[in-house]
């Protein structure tokens, strides 16, 4: 087997060699062990592990514990347990369509409450608490949505809130986009695009951050990030399976 050293190990996967110290100390590749001068000897499946890494991390898919999911394939590939590493990716990969079947669907609703097919109460007018209880949603939820513009609701003359049928139809689009990880910048985002042209394509305004957008998350393109997240968990899945037949270990954890 190859032995590296650790900026050797960095360069050929793009990376400071304080990352792969990192790496190592944080357990997402085997400890190293030392010659007697004290410096780390790498070997092939350090190599091959930390290309693992690289590709797991490379999208930050974050909802509902993916990130989690990644993080322990990760380790227990670190720890030579490969079988289990492989079921894991598999489950993970499950859990990606998962959440874009999540997303195609909220997207779908969206468009039903457009349409207006869905039946709306007629004529209401609801304070904030009767509008989170007929929504399931918290009042701070409310609250927030409101605090960061997705909906301006209207105040009778006492300066209490109302919130009309419009307002339910637009509570329930953001209900839905959150319910599936979209983000409150790229509701918003649609939500503006709607009002100036009903007709809009909503996959691609929800999933296309503006230029002018100065921080621009993950969940500012779901659908996007959730497709290369797809890609690279099968990518590692494929990994895996190479470094299964390449290193011969298969540790019980």
């Amino acid at each position: 087997m190859n032995t590296y050293k650790a900026v050797e190990i960095a360069r050929c996967n793009g990376i400071h060699p304080n990352t792969v110290r990192l790496y190592e100390k944080l357990a997402l590749i085997p400890k190293a062990e030392r010659k007697p001068n004290g410096y780390r000897i790498f070997t092939d499946f350090h190599m091959e592990q930390v290309k693992l890494v690289r590709t797991a991390l490379k999208v930050e898919v974050l909802q509902n514990g993916l990130r989690k999911m990644a993080i322990d394939i990760i380790k227990i590939s670190a720890a030579g347990n490969f079988e289990r590493a492989i079921r894991l990716t598999k489950n993970y990969i499950q859990q990606i369509k998962n959440e874009q079947n999540n997303a195609e669907e909220a997207i779908i609703i969206t468009e039903q409450l457009l349409s207006g097919n869905e039946q709306e109460m007629s004529s209401v007018f609801l304070t904030r608490k009767e509008t989170a209880s007929h929504l399931q949603i918290t009042m701070d939820a409310l609250r927030n949505w409101e605090m960061n513009g997705l909906l301006t609701v209207k105040r009778k003359q006492n300066g209490y809130r109302v919130y009309t049928d419009e307002d339910l139809r637009r509570l329930k689009i953001i209900r839905s986009l959150r319910c599936a990880n979209y983000s409150l910048a790229a509701i918003l985002r649609m939500l503006c695009a709607l009002s100036s042209n009903p007709k809009a394509d909503i996959r691609k305004v929800i999933d296309t951050p503006r230029e002018d957008e100065d921080i621009i998350s993950v969940c500012d393109k779901l659908l996007t990030s959730l497709q290369y997240a797809e890609k690279n968990a099968y990518d590692m899945l494929a990994h895996l399976e190479k470094m299964k037949k390449q290193f011969k270990t298969n540790l019980t954890l």
